[in-house]
């Protein structure tokens, strides 16, 4: 499953501050895991939905294996209906007596006498309804009509289905579904016959039996889809959306021909379905869905005009067709064991998507893009709030909590670190040992480890295990090298420098010691302290590549050499290394403010979109959670004005013939100038640029123009907010409408702020955007105020769009203010007003306030100094 933590332009940086936490919440069930005495087989199921009434009927045979006698068999329901069980034992029908644990979701089926080991066929016929909670079997609707569809990751296959909804209990389905005449369905493999009937006004489409698979993995969509057609290494490929939208299918298709092949490739383990459908679900929580065979999508996150889309917007489509493909492998034909391991489906998939977009699109530089979000993660598991990537789960709110960043991303980097250390081909060849030998099975961490271990005989085992079962990260402090000798330490980092650290906290850690000739020497650091060896070079870099999962602290004459070969001897992706490091050095109070200004300064005519970003979107924490008046401010805009523009100006007016780093250099420039810098020229540009767009997307380079509409609203009046507001209610194209409902939140003026705040909560938002517009508000630092207050006085009609499990993202919101007044009122609302399945959300909250209160206490008056230095 896709997070839904893509930026949609630079500019938006108040909105995606905290997106990266990902939590997926589910409201309070007590569910327990189901006894291992009875284990299903293979699934038939048919069913029949009426879009109108918003129910469906269900008619399910399960044949199990009974592995040793029972009196019952309990299995997961919720919502469901039950109009008849049973089974047959020696020719005789058994009628079963059903009883519910609602707060389980589970049911048990009593047949009254014991029931003896072999195999069983249970018949089910039941009812349920087509919720709106955009979970289980559900409603989505447009403005002409209503659709059936699915979402049953990770605990929902048992609001379609009575089932054994745990990863483990794989089996076979055949799918039957009886639809409207004139609508047609979509599952998880080929459709094998379409027959009239039953009356007049239905037709009954059968489905081919599946390979064996869990349930969160099945899919039903019932509409009147239309789909564009392509092909790869003979596997049929599809892209579907509603008719309205279906010519902005192509370029997913694209994308999947040339990731297929890049995977059948790159495992050596042919693509394990008949074929491969997309579609774009207008109602849709997640970014996308890993069904087998049937991957579901935001529209957002599937559909473009490729002729008008920004660069990121092409990126996204392309990472999250690659993210959802790699699971056909990495989850769906080889399955985690229990929700624990849910890493070994998202870290693997995380870490995977970059290649094949990375051979696809090298112009796009997608390693330096991993590095950026490297960086991200590694600030995120050094907050005072955080777990380890292995947790131990059972209920479906814990289940739910496990999507967030540390799955995702911390997993990924890890994988990516080792895969750095042992080389591409070697990695490669354990990636297929492990898929080979579990293949449509379940598997574990030490599974996945022990094969890589094997495979290249080095210490992957210990390096992994100490990864994944210890929170946090490391810092790695080195002395002065002593001709092929460097000595270093290890500890745990925390980004507050008021948190205790446990010293004997430590990880077995691949380190890569940059060297001239490009062959960089990697050694495992297994103590708390050692020497390392120092390969040749001019001088020395202990992140080779960009790729360790680790800070570095280094002594003044050594870092004084590497700023003085940043430019000329960095990489991008050392370079945005180097930049972390020395911004999360600042906020733990190891370095002042000034000295990592003064490393950006030294950065500023870079010509790599991220390095630039990362630089400055460090700036931004400063000029937010720092610079506490508008003098610091102003001194600060001054200074990025002054360092800044002049790189802008170099690269001219925007033209679609620029190359793709170009585009995105100079709309991250733009971005910044405009928004931090407030470069009056920039501005009037930007509202300029954002009128021309929002009449002819395609009178305008799109990467440019997406960035120009965020600092136009930021500067925006009534009139220009009545635009983007008919711009999202009418445009056919959801990259113009999605950026258009998030620019509603950027306005500063508070009577449109207001305005933005009413429509939010409007019902005119879909409830799967309207968190995520609370949580921009709650970001900006001069909306965030009466973004709060207005939530805390009309909780109820917020409440009322977090029906979905996007609550964790309000919640999150609250970590951007910065005093112990604020802090105090959120922990006290959110005691009283619970939302569900937030506990880790709030507790990072609060930290971030701490953390922000702690920061700015340490280096605003060293951000004055240095302020009193420029002049």
């Amino acid at each position: 499953m896709q997070q839904r933590n893509r930026t949609i332009s630079r500019v938006a940086w108040y909105a995606t501050a905290c997106l990266a936490l990902g939590t997926f919440l589910i409201p309070a069930a007590h569910a327990q895991r189901l006894p291992d005495t009875v284990r299903p087989e293979h699934y038939g199921l048919k069913l029949t939905p009426n879009l109108k009434d918003a129910t469906f009927t269900g008619s399910e045979t399960i044949d199990v294996q009974v592995l040793k006698p029972v009196d019952s068999i309990t299995l997961n329901a919720a919502e469901i209906k039950f109009h008849s069980v049973k089974t047959k034992l020696n020719g005789k029908t058994l009628k079963a007596t059903v009883t519910e644990d609602t707060d389980k979701q589970q049911v048990t089926f009593n047949f009254h006498q014991q029931l003896p080991a072999g195999p069983l066929k249970l018949e089910v016929e039941y009812s349920g309804i087509l919720n709106g909670q955009l979970r289980g079997f559900y409603l989505s609707k447009t403005e002409k009509r209503n659709y059936a569809v699915t979402q049953f990751e990770p605990t929902d296959a048992r609001r379609a289905f009575p089932s054994f909804d745990e990863p483990a209990f794989k089996a076979t389905y055949d799918v039957t579904l009886v639809v409207d005449k004139g609508d047609t369905a979509i599952s998880n493999t080929n459709i094998i016959s379409d027959s009239a009937g039953p009356g007049a006004d239905k037709h009954t489409i059968r489905f081919a039996p599946t390979p064996k698979m869990s349930t969160y993995l099945v899919a039903f969509l019932v509409g009147d889809f239309e789909c564009t057609s392509g092909e790869s290494d003979g596997v049929p490929i599809r892209a579907c959306a509603t008719p309205d939208k279906v010519e902005l299918t192509k370029y997913a298709v694209k994308a999947a021909e040339f990731v297929l092949h890049y995977y059948n490739t790159y495992f050596d383990i042919k693509y394990p379905m008949p074929k491969l459908d997309m579609i774009a679900i207008p109602d849709f929580e997640a970014g996308a869905m890993e069904n087998f065979g049937a991957i579901t999508y935001r529209e957002t996150d599937l559909l473009i005009d490729e002729k008008t889309a920004s660069i990121g917007a092409k990126k996204n489509v392309g990472l999250v067709v690659a993210h959802e493909m790699a699971h056909q492998w990495f989850g769906d034909m080889v399955t985690m064991q229990w929700w624990d391991n849910l890493w070994l489906n998202e870290g693997f998939a995380t870490w995977m998507e970059n290649k094949p977009v990375a051979a696809w699109h090298p112009e796009w530089n997608i390693p330096q893009d991993v590095a950026e979000g490297l960086n991200g993660t590694l600030n995120l598991d050094a907050q005072r709030t955080t777990r380890t990537i292995r947790a131990k789960v059972e209920t479906p709110d814990q289940i739910n909590e496990m999507f967030d960043g540390i799955t995702y991303g911390k997993a990924g980097a890890v994988l990516l670190m080792v895969e750095n250390y042992l080389g591409e081909d070697t990695f490669r060849r354990g990636v297929h040992n492990y898929l080979a030998a579990h293949m449509y099975g379940n598997a574990t961490a030490e599974d996945f480890w022990g094969a890589q271990t094997k495979e290249s005989k080095k210490p992957v085992d210990k390096i992994m295990e100490s990864f994944i079962a210890q929170p946090g990260v490391p810092l790695l402090s080195f002395e002065t090298p002593q001709g092929n000798d460097v000595s270093v330490s290890q500890q745990r980092f925390f980004l507050s420098p008021s948190v205790k650290v446990d010293g004997a906290q430590a990880w077995n850690i691949p380190v890569c010691i940059k060297s001239s000739d490009g062959g960089d020497n990697c050694e495992v650091l297994f103590s708390t302290e050692k020497s390392l060896n120092v390969p040749q070079a001019p001088f020395f870099f202990a992140d080779a590549e960009g790729k360790g999962y680790y800070r570095t602290s280094y002594p003044a004459d050594v870092y004084a050499k590497i700023l003085s070969n940043v430019e000329t001897g960095l990489k991008p992706e050392e370079q945005i290394s180097l930049l972390g490091d020395a911004w999360a050095q600042v906020r733990a109070d190891k370095m002042a403010v000034g000295d990592y200004l003064d490393l950006v300064a030294a950065v500023k005519d870079d010509t790599n979109a991220s390095v630039i970003g990362t630089a400055l979107g460090a700036v931004e924490t400063i000029h937010t959670r720092i610079a506490a008046t508008e003098e610091e401010r102003d001194a600060l805009a001054a200074w990025v004005r002054r360092n800044f523009k002049p790189a802008y100006e170099r690269l001219g007016a925007a033209s679609d013939n620029d190359s793709p780093g170009k585009k995105e250099l100079r709309a991250t420039l733009f971005g910044y100038l405009g928004t931090i810098g407030k470069d009056p020229d920039v501005i009037a540009e930007a509202k300029q640029i954002a009128e021309k767009y929002l009449a002819d997307p395609s009178s305008v380079e799109s990467t440019f123009a997406q960035t120009a509409i965020g600092i136009a609203a930021i500067n925006g009046d009534a009139a220009f907010f009545d635009q983007l507001q008919k711009a999202f209610e009418t445009s056919a194209n959801p990259q113009l409408q999605e950026s258009s409902l998030r620019m509603l939140a950027a306005f500063k003026n508070q009577t449109l702020e207001r305005r933005a705040l009413d429509y939010t909560v409007s019902g005119k938002v879909r409830n799967q955007d309207s968190a995520i517009e609370l949580l921009i508000l709650l970001r900006g630092i001069e909306t965030r105020d009466q973004a709060w207050q207005y939530i805390q006085q009309n909780w109820d009609k917020v409440q009322a769009q977090l029906t979905t499990s996007m609550g964790g993202y309000l919640v999150s919101g609250t970590g951007s203010f910065c005093s112990a007044d604020a802090r105090q009122q959120v922990e006290s609302f959110f005691s009283t007003h619970k939302v569900p399945a937030s506990e880790r959300a709030l507790a990072r909250a609060k930290d971030q306030i701490n953390d922000c209160i702690e920061l700015r206490s340490a280096q605003e008056g060293k951000l004055k100094e240095w302020i009193a230095a420029q002049k």
